[in-house]
């Protein structure tokens, strides 16, 4: 029996090592934690047959054939490198499910917009009468889906720089490429190596969606992407490469291959950024072949994206605003710019390297008041001080935010409070999911008392 190790235990690894089970493969399944939570699931595991080793490093050994590691895992740590010298076969978990997953896929990449573009690329394959669901990133683990008795029509899979580093044979059908701006940098070191890894997804596609809008990508052109299907929400004259094969809009219509699909008002979320996301999904599913009615309906239902710009509850005349998803600044500073303002923003978390500047200018514009949580809190109240932005507080805690945002909104007569941290959530919280749905809980319970 062939002999395999499956690093994090997370629902990647978990979906991982079930699907290798079943393959007849010796699984075992590790995580450095070792949280009362975990060792709850070492048992259910043990009932399965899968072997979980808690609390410690993973040390590679000869004996294993094959390690699937989950996105969290650096490409380049000792352990990976290790066990690549030793020949040891090394693979993303989205790689395991590519092996299994016979269906055509279409791949969302990007720094932001993937997640909101995903959504929209599955709600539109749903109206159309398949089964398309989104995984990676979001919805299910991408193992799941190949776990499941039926096989999808099509794999709508959102795939992070990680996920992409570590499943180099992924080949979609159609790749999507969203924005480029510095993220990741702690791992990816430049922003040349990030964009590599990226485009990587989209040459070994089989035909290519890029947001013409986005200055990085827009600098690339048509020089490095002849062939891509570029869109631009500033018209047919803005747009790159063939004009007839592109997306655009023009006199309030989305238009693809030369064809109108639907009125762009017909999307009900707000920004510009949102409608550059839209003709990328409108694009992807024109490609496919999807009928353009099935798409207009599509649209006009989609209600939004859990964690992005995400409407809670509306208090004493403020919108409660969840935009967690805005896990760096270009993110954070998208979701400020979106909103009305004066509005009082709650901002924090684990901080990553990227420029500041353009988020920072949008809190002097916009904000009456930002709340700032998490490791951040101090570096970010300094660089607000450095920029003669004075109305900020440190209150560390969710729990102290939503309250006191409650209190500012009320004195500056702010129409909305927004959680739009421009940090990855580790410090506090195990995912920008969990960070928002603790906003959410907090902002119904709280304010429903006030």
């Amino acid at each position: 029996m062939p002999i395999a190790h499956i690093i994090g235990l997370g629902k990647s690894g978990i979906a991982a090592a079930r699907l290798l089970k079943r393959e007849g493969w010796e699984v075992t399944l590790s995580d450095r934690s070792s949280s009362p939570n975990l060792l709850e699931q070492q048992q259910e595991f043990a009932n399965e047959g899968i072997h979980v080793e808690l609390g410690k490093s993973f040390e590679p050994v000869e004996s294993i054939e094959l390690i699937v590691v989950s996105p969290g895992v650096p490409w380049d740590s000792p352990a990976l490198v290790r066990a690549r010298e030793l020949g040891i076969e090394t693979i993303g978990e989205m790689a395991l499910a590519w092996r299994y997953l016979k269906s055509p896929w279409v791949g969302i990449t990007g720094t932001n917009g993937k997640t909101t573009t995903t959504a929209l690329i599955a709600a539109i394959f749903e109206e159309a009468g398949l089964y398309a669901p989104a995984c990676g990133n979001i919805g299910y683990a991408a193992c799941e889906l190949a776990l499941a008795e039926k096989q999808p029509d099509w794999v709508i899979a959102e795939i992070s720089s990680y996920q992409i580093e570590s499943s180099p044979f992924v080949a979609p059908r159609i790749g999507v490429l969203t924005t480029l701006t510095p993220d990741h940098l702690s791992r990816h070191k430049t922003l040349e190596n990030y964009y590599n890894i990226k485009a990587h997804l989209l040459k070994k596609s089989e035909l290519q969606v890029i947001n013409g809008d986005d200055p990085c990508l827009w600098q690339q052109g048509v020089d490095v992407w002849p062939d891509a299907c570029w869109t631009s929400v500033k018209g047919e004259k803005e747009l790159l490469g063939d004009r007839t094969f592109g997306a655009y809009i023009e006199n309030g219509w989305v238009i693809a291959q030369s064809e109108k699909i639907l009125p762009a008002n017909s999307l009900r979320m707000v920004g510009e950024h949102n409608l550059q996301n839209l003709l990328m999904a409108v694009a992807a599913a024109n490609l496919a072949g999807i009928d353009k009615s099935a798409i207009a309906r599509a649209i006009a239902k989609f209600p939004g994206v859990s964690h992005r710009l995400e409407h809670i509850c509306t208090w004493e005349g403020i919108d409660f605003i969840n935009d967690s998803k805005a896990t760096n600044y270009d993110a954070a500073q998208v979701g400020l710019a979106s909103v009305s303002a004066p509005a009082i923003l709650i901002a924090g978390g684990d901080a990553k390297e990227g420029d500041d500047r353009a988020w920072i200018d949008t809190i002097k514009a916009k904000a009456a008041g930002v709340l700032l949580i998490g490791d951040a809190a101090g570096i970010f109240a300094d660089r607000l001080e450095q920029a003669n932005y004075n109305a900020w507080e440190i209150v560390e805690t969710m729990e102290r935010a939503i309250p006191r945002a409650a209190e500012l909104g009320k004195q500056n007569n702010a129409k909305v409070v927004l959680l739009s941290p421009a940090c990855a959530s580790f410090d506090q919280y195990q995912n920008f999911e969990q960070r928002g749905d603790h906003f959410r809980q907090l902002c119904l319970e709280s304010l429903a008392k006030k």
